[in-house]
This record gives C-alpha cells, structure tokens and sequence, in this order.
C-alpha cells in the first residue's frame, strides 16, 4: 500500500510530492528482472493503487522504472507504455488540457492494441476487465 500525498500532483499547479514517497517503490525493480517479476514488483503495484486513486502523475512516477526495465519491443513494454498514456490522460484532463488529453487516450489505445496485438492480451498479468475499468477512469476525467 502506498502512502499518497494528500492531493494528486497537477504540474504548475500543485507542490510536487517529495521524492522519497517514491523511492521503496523504485528500488523494487532493477534493470534484468524477469517480467513476471516487474508485473509482480512494488512500483508496478503502487502504480495501479495510485492510478485507482485518481493520482495519475503519480502512477506515472512509479510505472516509470518498470517501463525502462521491461525488455525494449516487447508487447509488455508497449502494454505498460499504454498505461502511462492513459495515465498522462486522465492527468491532463484534470489540467484543463482536452485536446492533449484526447491525444494521449488514443496512443494509449494504439499501443495497448498493439500490445494485445503480439501477445494475446496477457499485459503483465492483468485481466482485460481490470484494464477496461483503468480506461473508463481515465475518460471519465476527459467528460469532467
């Protein structure tokens, strides 16, 4: 579980959160972990929390070290590269900016399509329901 800052970091509008909220969870993914690992690893779950709580910048921030773990072309990589952009979705959204909100869901949408494109829909363990669930959540800011 992870203790988030008590209100989601907005770039130019809100303190960023101090860095050491996130370091744990970075020091739970190191550079050759197996991707079972990373999908099981504290950022990567963090990241979920974080999203699911609405602290989009946040889930960002932990995503980002098993983003640059997960092996380069791989459908895992362009999957979690997908939860990113529809993180960095609902973020703009909530800073007024739709159209670069609406840009950001459909290159989520094209990468996680391209990812169930190459594997099958496994995305690092996570049930087709569960990843529907984080789009509706990331558009229901963009109708906000």
């Amino acid at each position: 579980m992870i203790a988030l800052p008590p209100v989601p970091h907005l770039p130019g509008q809100t303190p960023r959160p101090d860095p050491a909220l996130f370091a744990a969870f970075h020091a739970s993914v190191a550079p050759g972990m197996a991707v079972a690992d990373l999908a099981r690893s504290a950022a990567f779950a963090g990241g979920l929390e974080a999203f699911d709580a609405g602290y989009f910048w946040e889930a960002h921030e932990l995503w980002e070290p098993v983003w640059m773990a997960l092996p380069a072309g791989g459908a895992e990589r362009l999957y979690l590269q997908g939860l990113i952009q529809l993180a960095n979705a609902g973020l703009k959204a909530r800073m007024g900016r739709g159209a670069a909100s609406a840009k950001c869901l459909a290159r989520a949408d094209a990468l996680l399509a391209e990812s169930v494109r190459r594997d099958g829909g496994a995305g690092l363990g996570l049930a087709g329901e569960r990843l529907e669930a984080m789009r509706a959540r990331a558009s229901q800011e963009i109708a906000l």
